[in-house]
C-alpha cells in the first residue's frame, strides 16, 4: 500500500510522524486482528505546507522519512488521487472537501480518504469507506494512535458486513455498481444475502478462506448460469465469479468479479522455472493469495527469451508481456516509482518489476512493492 499524508500546521507535522510509523509497522496489533490489518502496511510520503517546512525538517532530521513541501494543496492533490491507495489529511475537513470535489471519479476507483485533526483526537473516514478501505484504515489508525474513529457508513454503524466490504477483502469489483444501494439497504432492513461461489474460480480456496474468516455461509455452484436461471426474484444473491459479463444482469444479483493481479518479474539470466515459481509463491503468499490468482506476468524486453519466465507463464496458463524502456519509464514517472542505480546502469531504467506490471493495466495499485528472492525480483499489482 502507498499513502500520501498531507499536513498544514506545526502540530500536523508531529501527527504525520505518528501516522507514518503506524502505517509502516503494525507489530503491536493483537493476534486476532493481524489478519485484518496486515494488508494496510505500506510506505508513506508526507506533503508539508511550505510555511511548516522548517518544522518538518527539524522533526525528521534523524528519520528515514520521505517528505516534500507544497504551496497550494490543489497543486499536489491531483497527483495524490492517482498515485496513492490512501490519502490522509491532517487539517480541517472543509479544506479537504473543497479540494477533493473536482477530482472524484468513482467509488470503485477513488482512493481511501481520511481526515485527522492536528491534535490527533479524531480520525474521519471521509471517502471510499468500503471498496477503498477507508473505514478499515480509520479503525486501525484510531486504535494505533489512541484516537476516536469517525465512521458514518450505515452498515458499519449497525455492525453489518456489506457486500462491498467483502468485495474489497476478496480483491473483487462489485458489479453492476448500481445494485449496491439495494443490497446494502436490504441488509439494513434485515434481509439475508445469499452468497454463491463459482466452483470454477482459479485459486478458489483463497476466496473461501476469506468468506470463512468473515463467517459467511456460502454455496459452491458448479454451473452458475443454470443455477441463476432458477433463482427467486425475492432473494438477493451475491455471486463470486469471473464470468459476470456473460451472466444475467438483474437487480437482485450482485457479482463480485476478481480484479486482475499482475506479477512483474525480473531475474538473472538462465534462472530456472523452479526458482521463479518459488519467488512467485512467496510473493503471493505474503499478500494472502496463491499463484493461482495471478492473471498475467510482465517483464522487460531484455528478458523476452528467458526460458524460465516463458515456462512459468505456460505453467500458470497466463499471458506474459515484455515492455520496452520507454513504456516502463512512463510508469516510473506516472507513479513516482523508486529506481535502482545498478539496474539503471544495466538496462537504462531503474525499475522493472513494478513498472512492467503497471504497463499492463489502465490504473494499478501496488499490492507488493519490489521484493528480492533468490535470483528473482517480484512486484504484484492489482488492477483498480
Amino acid at each position: 500500500m502507498k499513502y500520501g499524508v498531507f499536513v498544514a500546521t506545526p502540530r500536523g507535522c508531529q501527527q504525520a510522524l505518528r501516522l507514518v510509523q503506524a502505517l509502516q509497522d503494525n507489530h503491536g496489533a493483537a493476534d486476532e486482528s493481524k489478519a485484518s490489518y496486515e494488508s494496510l502496511q505500506g510506505e508513506a510520503e508526507v506533503f508539508v505546507h511550505g510555511k511548516q517546512a522548517k518544522v518538518m525538517e527539524e522533526l525528521a532530521k534523524d528519520l528515514p522519512l520521505k517528505w516534500q513541501s507544497y504551496q497550494k494543496l490543489s497543486e499536489v492533490f491531483a497527483q495524490g488521487m492517482g498515485n496513492y491507495d490512501g490519502l490522509i489529511f491532517v487539517m480541517a475537513t472543509g479544506i479537504v472537501v473543497r479540494t477533493l470535489a473536482p477530482h472524484l471519479v468513482s467509488k470503485l476507483l477513488d482512493p481511501a480518504v481520511l481526515v485527522m485533526d492536528d491534535g490527533g483526537r479524531n480520525i474521519i473516514s471521509l471517502l471510499s469507506g468500503h471498496i477503498g478501505g477507508a473505514n478499515r484504515l480509520t479503525a486501525y489508525l484510531a486504535r494505533e494512535l489512541v484516537a476516536n474513529p469517525v465512521i458514518t457508513t450505515a452498515t458499519d454503524v449497525n455492525n453489518l458486513l456489506a457486500p462491498d466490504v467483502v468485495a474489497a477483502d476478496l480483491q473483487c469489483l462489485p458489479t453492476p455498481k448500481k445494485n449496491l444501494p439495494l443490497f446494502n439497504g436490504s441488509l439494513l432492513a434485515g434481509q439475508r444475502l445469499i452468497y454463491w461461489v463459482d466452483s470454477q474460480l482459479k485459486a478458489r480456496e483463497n476466496y473461501e478462506a476469506v468468506l470463512q474468516r468473515h463467517q459467511i455461509a456460502y454455496r459452491l455452484v458448479e454451473n452458475i448460469s443454470e443455477a441463476l436461471a432458477g433463482i427467486s426474484s425475492k432473494e438477493l444473491y451475491v455471486v463470486i465469479t469471473a464470468q459476470a459479463e456473460a451472466l444475467p444482469s438483474e437487480e437482485n444479483i450482485l457479482y463480485l468479479q476478481p480484479r486482475r493481479l499482475i506479477a512483474g518479474v525480473g531475474c538473472r539470466r538462465n534462472t530456472s522455472k523452479e526458482l521463479i515459481a518459488q519467488a512467485l509463491a512467496e510473493a503471493c503468499g505474503s499478500i494472502g493469495w496463491s499463484t493461482g490468482r495471478i492473471s498475467q506476468l510482465a517483464s522487460t524486453v531484455v528478458k523476452a527469451d528467458e526460458a524460465g519466465l516463458l515456462a512459468m507463464a505456460e505453467d500458470l496458463q497466463v499471458p506474459i508481456e515484455f515492455f520496452g524502456n520507454q513504456q516502463m519509464a512512463e510508469m516510473i514517472e506516472k507513479y513516482q516509482l523508486k529506481e535502482s542505480n545498478f539496474v539503471k546502469k544495466t538496462i537504462g531504467i531503474g525499475n522493472i518489476c513494478e513498472a512492467a506490471a503497471l504497463c499492463c493495466v489502465p490504473q494499478g495499485r501496488i499490492a507488493l512493492s519490489k521484493h528480492k528472492y533468490e535470483k528473482v525480483t517480484v512486484a504484484l499489482i492489482w488492477q483498480k
